[in-house]
């Protein structure tokens, strides 16, 4: 490494500059927010006038503007960023490559307009890529560059990969909502036929039968059908209203699942609860958070239902590899053979556990409380 203080100056301003752009883009999840950031980052550290970034659509073949920094005003027509140009014809070719092919464009766009174009007539193009997928075309522009050193774009090409790095894990992680979103549905669309169809089919027995014994004259054997298919009513309308507000609640409000799982005791709960961490309290995937909160939640439901527990103890145990939850209460407790899932809600918390991937254990013994843990294994 050259001692040269020009050189080392160089070479700090270059790390401060990337050090600035890669907290930029682990800041937010929010792709045209964190482009639009490093645009006035580069402009700003590197003395800049203007820059915009190109996206592929899903097609290959189309793109849109994803951010732009002080365009020239003949660009900011929409008509003028429709057709395509040179950078992005090069790019589609796969001739505009890494740093060292990569070289000062004439824009296009700007070759036979006289006025509106801020003196901009030449810009940079760095390629956007992950995994040897073509991403898009970030450009920086400034109206006296006639050239750019090999230093200048070996630093703008590190820039591309940070942005690069950060538009794919954006839409990895908008990936993920959309699969956690899907498999929410189809997990209550499997609870609502497993539960609530099954508890209206009880009501429809009971009524049959309470209209065949009134009609025979056994009025009193009637009326008690009639009672039982009630109770199934309120308690199929209770199952009903627990799986809207499931689609409807955002249950972490922006928290960690640590803190949304501090929040879960009722005011006028009978029990008094104690959440118990062990272990780290690393970040997890959203689906992951979302998924174990929901189990939790049912759980403490069952307490306040059936249990007539006093105590409930939370343990939440991180590791590198794995997360486990486990409700304790020290309630009447039942046996779990004997027991009818959709009573204590196992077939809703069974399914949110398989579409984790993980596994729920139910130990319970009449007079004795019970224990719900959730394993839940995490990916290297």
């Amino acid at each position: 490494m050259s001692n040269d203080p020009t050189v080392l100056a160089r070479r700090n301003h270059e790390l401060t500059i990337l050090n600035q752009v890669a907290e930029a883009l682990n800041r937010s999840n929010q792709l045209d927010q964190a482009l639009q950031t490093v645009l006035e980052l580069v402009a700003e550290l590197l003395g800049l006038h203007t820059g915009w970034v190109w996206l592929l659509r899903d097609d290959q073949t189309t793109h849109y503007l994803a951010a732009a920094y002080h365009l020239p005003p003949v660009l900011c027509h929409p008509q003028a960023l429709e057709d395509d140009c040179y950078c992005l014809e090069r790019f589609r070719d796969d001739n505009l490559e890494r740093a060292a092919n990569i070289s000062v464009i004439r824009c296009s766009r700007l070759r036979h307009v006289p006025q509106g174009t801020a003196e901009v007539r030449f810009h940079s193009s760095i390629p956007l890529m992950a995994h040897g997928r073509k991403l898009g075309v970030f450009n920086v522009a400034s109206p006296d560059w006639c050239e750019l050193s090999a230093d200048d774009l070996r630093l703008l090409h590190t820039v591309g990969d940070l942005l690069s790095m950060a538009i794919e894990r954006t839409r990895l992680f908008e990936r993920s909502l959309s699969l956690g979103a899907v498999e929410e549905r189809n997990r209550i669309a499997r609870e609502i036929h497993d539960t609530l169809a099954q508890g209206l089919t009880a009501v429809l027995l009971q009524l049959e039968t309470a209209d065949a014994l009134l009609e025979v004259g056994a009025t009193e054997r009637g009326r008690a059908k009639i009672h039982q298919a009630l109770q199934w009513t309120r308690y199929n309308l209770d199952e009903a209203r627990r799986s809207v507000l499931d689609l409807r609640a955002a249950p972490l409000e922006g928290r960690s699942l640590v803190e949304a799982l501090a929040t879960l005791n009722h005011e006028h709960d009978p029990f008094s609860f104690e959440l118990q961490t062990i272990g780290g309290l690393q970040p997890l995937p959203l689906r992951i958070e979302v998924g174990l909160l929901r189990i939790v939640q049912e759980a403490l439901n069952n307490v306040r239902q059936h249990a007539q527990a006093s105590q409930v103890v939370v343990e939440y145990h991180a590791t590198p590899s794995q997360i486990e939850i486990c409700v304790h209460d020290n309630g009447c407790g039942f046996d779990p053979t004997l027991a009818k899932p959709q009573h204590f809600g196992l077939i809703g918390m069974n399914e949110r556990t398989r579409l984790l991937g993980g596994s729920l254990e139910i130990k319970s013994t009449l007079g004795a409380g019970t224990e719900v843990c959730i394993t839940v294994p995490l990916g290297s």
